[in-house]
């Protein structure tokens, strides 16, 4: 049996939705049996994930995916870790002076700054263009702040691995002045002239890095492509520009057994 947890296949036949309970004793016996039992359990949400898979349990999204995908720190180590081609990016902790004054040390203006956990979508992502920019960034980020070099482009590529496969893959333009390409914060879609070895750099880092569900995006930069960064909780607009149902995508994969 296949049980779901998350409401990405709340419609899906092949598995059975029981969906997101905070409290295990807010299950009824029977659910908490057929959990219990499960073959696999698909999208148990960060809130279960760590448990299901502590306890032995067989989960999709992968462990891996669900530890580094939403926490940019934790990313960071593990690309590095696999010596993936990033754009120079760094790590600073510390008192807020400090930080800047390390910062300002070691990057050049401008630079881009982002919250570490849990920011997506373009939210949480900053152009760092000035002193004062900085000070209200670390006014906000009092923790660890995650800095990384700026690529001047108008578009960067996702990708889209699910399993083992890249299932889509699209432009996304920025607009106007907006340094952002991301759909939510007004980029447009392009599904035009996708480069192999763009697809090639994102299955090979996740498959390194044992991520079976992300949205990778890349850009290219001189001579080579370089990983922006991976999200778990990407947007669908992009498939639906492609006249795809990511909901359908993952249901046809199950029904297949390559996830």
């Amino acid at each position: 049996m296949k049980v779901a947890i998350g409401a990405n296949l709340i419609r899906c036949p092949a598995v059975r939705y029981v969906g997101l309970r905070c409290n295990w004793d807010d299950y009824t016996p029977s659910e908490q049996t057929m959990l219990q039992k499960a073959q696999r359990i698909y999208f148990p949400t960060i809130f279960y994930a760590g448990a299901l898979h502590s306890a032995g349990k067989s989960i999709f999204p992968s462990m891996a995916s669900y530890l580094h995908l939403g926490d940019k720190v934790r990313q960071l180590a593990l690309f590095r870790f696999l010596d993936c081609p990033m754009p120079r990016t760094r790590l600073f902790m510390g008192p807020a002076p400090k930080r800047k004054r390390d910062i300002l040390e070691q990057f050049d203006l401008p630079f881009i700054a982002k919250t570490p956990v849990g920011s997506g979508q373009g939210q949480g992502v900053f152009l760092i263009d000035s002193g004062k920019a900085l000070t209200k960034y670390l006014s906000t980020n009092r923790g660890v702040s995650y800095i990384q070099e700026y690529i001047p482009m108008d578009r960067d590529l996702r990708v889209v691995i699910i399993g083992s496969t890249v299932v889509h893959a699209y432009w996304k333009r920025s607009l106007g002045t907006n340094f952002r390409t991301n759909v939510a914060q007004g980029g447009q879609i392009s599904l035009n002239d996708i480069p192999e070895e763009a697809l090639e750099l994102a299955l090979k880092t996740a498959r390194a890095a044992g991520i079976d569900y992300a949205g990778f995006d890349l850009c290219w930069s001189g001579s080579r492509w370089l990983i922006l960064e991976a999200n778990i909780n990407f947007g669908t607009e992009g498939f639906v520009a492609a006249g795809l149902s990511l909901e359908t995508v993952l249901c046809d994969m199950i029904k297949r057994g390559t996830i």
